[in-house]
């Protein structure tokens, strides 16, 4: 990459390159002139309440970006191909990608973004799978949004140790998007959408559920449909997902030393425990009785 050029900084102190078409912002800044041999640095980031009449049209950055909508609509073109931004929408840009961003003005994005450059920024967008100028979906929407939040803590701290945990944090971020990352065909679908409602309805009631028929049942759909939905969009069956969810809680259960594993057993719905040691086992490698003395 081209090293870029100094930053000239706005009145407030944020760089030109930020809009002032806002209504909030939390942003953070490091080092705009990082050095030109730098592996990686992350320089600036933030989240931002778009205000309604927020218009972006920039021919080019002077450093790689990562912008993740969590609220609101607009539009977004890059590279000649336009997008609709929606909660969970995640798109990349940098030097000689052009970028055209509008608001949608009745109900404008909230988003956060996060700026970078380096000799290794593009393989920070190799590994998330989001080369500069690309777009896609992630699922659920708010799957990264924690990860934002952590790295604006770590940018508004300011000094040395900051800026190592925010390329620590990049990395990451990196590779949740691309293990969150939606299929890139039939999100619009009648079929995504009844996935994500069986989804959530196991996530929401898990604990009570112990049979493929029965999630079926509750989700409205054919036993087989909701096999193929989980393994179209998931890559597991539903049966797998919900023995991760029960597995989790449980091992949250187990961590003081006086819970018993039969009453875990029972509280995330197996009423054999030797059952439930062998399903625990099958998810985490190892018995509960040898998980709790991992602690």
């Amino acid at each position: 990459m081209k090293p870029a050029s100094p930053v000239k900084s706005a009145a407030g102190g944020a760089p030109e390159f930020f809009s002032p078409q806002v209504s909030a912002a939390r942003r953070f800044y490091l080092n705009l002139n990082p050095p030109k041999r730098a592996s990686l640095s992350v320089l600036s980031g933030g989240c931002e309440h778009c205000a309604p009449d927020y218009e972006i049209h920039r021919a080019t950055f002077p450093f790689y970006s990562i912008e993740y909508v969590v609220r609101g609509r607009g539009s977004l073109q890059l590279k000649n191909r336009r997008h609709r931004l929606a909660p969970g929408c995640v798109f990349s840009y940098g030097p000689g990608v052009r970028q055209d961003i509008v608001a949608d003005p009745g109900n404008p994005p909230v988003k956060y973004f996060v700026d970078f450059a380096g000799l290794k920024a593009k393989e920070i967008l190799h590994l998330a799978r989001l080369p500069a100028g690309s777009f896609l979906q992630i699922f659920p929407p708010n799957e990264i949004q924690n990860l934002f939040d952590e790295l604006i803590r770590g940018g508004q701290h300011g000094a040395r140790p900051g800026g190592d945990l925010c390329v620590k944090l990049l990395e990451c971020l990196a590779l949740k998007i691309a293990g969150a990352r939606a299929p890139s065909a039939g999100t619009g679908t009648l079929s995504f959408t009844t996935y994500q409602h069986c989804r959530q309805h196991l996530e929401a009631h898990f604990q009570r559920l112990k049979t493929l028929q029965q999630m079926a049942e509750e989700c409205h759909v054919d036993a087989a449909y909701l096999c193929r939905l989980f393994q179209r969009y998931d890559h597991q069956s539903p049966y797998q997902f919900l023995m991760r969810l029960k597995m989790n809680l449980a091992a949250e259960w187990l961590q003081p030393s006086s819970a018993l594993v039969k009453q875990v057993a029972v509280r995330v719905g197996f009423a054999d425990q030797f059952h439930f040691s062998r399903a625990f086992k099958s998810v985490f490698g190892v018995a509960p009785d040898v998980f709790r003395r991992l602690r």
